[in-house]
């Protein structure tokens, strides 16, 4: 794993640090069979608001400023989780929410019995955008699925400029 922000070196000191945890070189509680991890690993929050606080302060004020967006990323194990972060995160932005819905038919008409949109529109599958994707102006986005490639890298993080 190789983690690079803006040349500062705690990506890297993070990234090994995690590579340690997975090799099993961090000590182990003996009395709760947890991890030790060192207090400079990471910070602790106590709620979703929090953690948006302390990644994305003042926001809406730097929502435009691309070199600040670049060095946060709030990561979640859970489609559910990242929508109620962006959600969160959307809400604070200034301007106009615009909603953009999946395509919700089948390119084959025999399969419409077999897949009707209200199934198709409720599947949130891990690396595809919900049926409901909301974005606004200043909002980043991350590139799912490249088809016009090399231009441009499946993981790639971009930024909405204009609608």
């Amino acid at each position: 794993m190789r983690v690079e922000l803006q040349n500062d070196q705690s990506g890297y000191i993070f990234s090994k640090q995690l590579i340690d945890i997975g090799n099993g070189k961090f000590p182990i509680d003996m009395l709760t069979g947890c991890i030790n991890f060192p207090q400079s690993f990471c910070q602790l929050t106590r709620s979703k608001d929090e953690l948006i606080q302390k990644v994305f302060p003042d926001v809406s004020q730097n929502d435009r400023n691309h070199d600040w967006l670049s060095e946060r990323a709030i990561l979640a194990a859970k489609n559910i989780d990242v929508n109620e972060l962006n959600f969160k995160i959307q809400e604070q932005i200034t301007g106009e929410l615009r909603i953009y819905k999946s395509v919700d038919s089948p390119t084959n008409q025999d399969d419409v019995v077999n897949y009707p949109p209200e199934f198709l529109n409720s599947l949130d599958l891990p690396g595809l955008p919900p049926h409901n994707l909301q974005l606004k102006v200043g909002s980043v986005a991350i590139m799912l699925r490249n088809i016009n490639q090399p231009r441009l890298c499946n993981g790639t993080r971009l930024a909405i400029k204009n609608y």
